[in-house]
């Protein structure tokens, strides 16, 4: 069994806490690596030893494998957690890594290179008749065949960058004239944004959930999955809210993903924590969208339902260490939720806004769970993605931890910055969430700044009159004066709304 009594963590912000917590209820050191942005974060403060390595931006700090190694070598720490983001999928890094005589606390690199290519992780599915959405298997050099493979698909089609994630070369294509030109595009932004102009196509699901599955694997060839999280409420196609268990999910669809999920890890010889997500569609059937080879920002919503540290587990099966459980010992239990609190102004279209956190009081109480990297006075960096924290809320049943996030949405108190916690108050208390029929196409069909402004102002309304109210009280102000205030408050909204 290898030793690990010291783990340099590859991050910043909130996972780098959240993993150091972890380490040290393991008895086991930390050390903090930083840009020089980062220099009073959270997390380094936290930290056994700290180390800068680089500027603020990236791709001279935390994207730098060498440093980061170095620092590694510096401090004796044996292991690496690199979080999610950055390095935490490079499978080069795992490499170097390895090379170094170093131990990842992550999959291999063979695992993260199929997994990381949408046409090799299709490839390896299919070795166990994993449901695939139909279209190509293989990369498109031929657009006349292309298109004639599209047609027998049938529009509308999705044309999806190999190498890539978060939206970024992907076109939706309605009808076979807009075939060629979208195809150009696809290529074009794929060859941008990864280096890799490789695309496929698949066809389009009209109404599409998107299902994940957590799964853990050890050393030893056992391989587990914690159940699935709901995450199809998206921006821009990245997740905002998650939650575990599905709403919609029958135990019988539940078992059958699981074991596809347990399937696809075992194709590449899995170790560690990873994610395989699936489209689910109208009629519940599932398809192989692809497998996250590292932790995701979503998992404390699995921890809450299986009552499992996922962090733990991950440095236990680096170590060597068989699953201490069996899948048949697992269940579900209450229900879990999440909310990505972003600064972002949702008033925008989800645009970052930088800033200082001007106030900064995160909510409290029973079944409220909030992983954040931030205190009051701390400035939201530029350089990196705009979360703020994590908002959780656990509970018996969907009902009371919807009602426990508007709860803890309206106790945390943030101001300085626009955030997503209007939006997802607005999302806890929409009937198509909370009636759970939705799917990823929840911000457009319901979405809109207009939304949000009226909410606020019956809100800020409100709290004028209660002023008034107590002016009245304490200084006799006639009901007279009292509508003069709320009139010329009307007045001065309109104005400058």
């Amino acid at each position: 069994m290898a030793n690990i009594s010291k783990i340099l963590i590859a991050n910043r912000g909130e996972i780098a806490l959240r993993i150091m917590r972890s380490a040290k209820e393991m008895n086991i050191k930390t050390v903090a690596v930083f840009s020089e942005a980062d220099r009073g974060a959270l997390h380094v403060r936290y930290a056994d030893e700290a180390i800068c390595i680089g500027p603020a931006p990236s791709n001279q700090s935390y994207l730098k494998s060498d440093k980061i190694i170095e620092a590694c070598k510096l401090t004796g720490a044996q292991a690496i957690h690199p979080g999610y983001g950055f390095l935490s999928e490079n499978a080069n890094f795992a490499k170097e890594v390895a090379a170094a005589g170093l131990i990842l606390i992550g999959p291999t690199p063979e695992a993260m290179e199929i997994m990381g290519n949408k046409l090799s992780a299709k490839a390896a599915a299919l070795k166990y008749n994993i449901p695939m959405v139909p279209g190509t298997e293989e990369a498109i050099t031929d657009i006349n065949e292309a298109k004639e493979r599209a047609v027998e698909v049938g529009f509308p089609i999705l044309i999806k960058a190999a190498a890539g994630g978060g939206g970024k070369g992907m076109r939706i294509v309605e009808k076979a004239t807009d075939f060629e030109e979208q195809m150009h595009l696809a290529v074009s932004e794929a060859t941008s944004a990864f280096g890799d102009g490789s695309v496929f196509i698949e066809r389009y699901v009209t109404s599409p959930r998107h299902i994940e599955i957590q799964v853990l694997g050890d050393t030893h060839g056992n391989i587990v999955h914690l159940f699935e999280r709901e995450c199809s409420v998206q921006r821009r196609h990245q997740k905002v809210i998650e939650e575990a268990p599905s709403s919609v999910l029958t135990e019988e669809i539940r078992q059958a993903m699981g074991k596809c999920a347990v399937d696809v890890a075992r194709s590449v010889n899995y170790v560690g924590a990873g994610t395989v997500e699936f489209i689910l569609d109208e009629n519940l059937d599932f398809f192989f969208l692809e497998m996250n080879t590292r932790l995701q920002v979503e998992h404390p919503v699995t921890e809450m339902i299986t009552g499992l540290d996922l962090v733990k587990e991950q440095i236990k099966i680096a170590r060597g260490e068989v699953l201490s459980f069996k899948q048949e010992e697992l269940k579900i239990s209450g229900h879990a939720m999440e909310l990505r609190v972003y600064a972002e102004d949702p008033l925008n279209n989800f645009l970052p806004d930088i800033g200082t956190l001007q106030t900064y009081r995160t909510p409290k109480g029973n079944g409220v769970r909030v992983d954040d990297g931030f205190e009051e006075g701390m400035e939201i960096p530029i350089y990196y993605d705009p979360m703020i924290a994590k908002l959780i809320t656990y509970g018996a049943t969907r009902e009371e931890v919807i009602e426990r996030m508007i709860r803890a949405i309206d106790e945390y108190d943030i101001t300085g910055i626009q955030t997503t916690l209007s939006f997802g108050k607005f999302v806890m208390q929409h009937d198509a969430f909370t009636s759970g029929k939705f799917d990823t196409h929840f911000v457009s069909k319901y979405f809109n700044a207009d939304s949000l402004k009226n909410d606020s102002e019956e809100e800020a309304l409100l709290a004028a009159l209660t002023a008034v109210l107590l002016l009245k009280k304490e200084d006799k102000i006639s009901l007279a004066q009292n509508n003069v205030i709320a009139n010329n408050w009307r007045k001065n909204r309109k104005k400058y709304s």
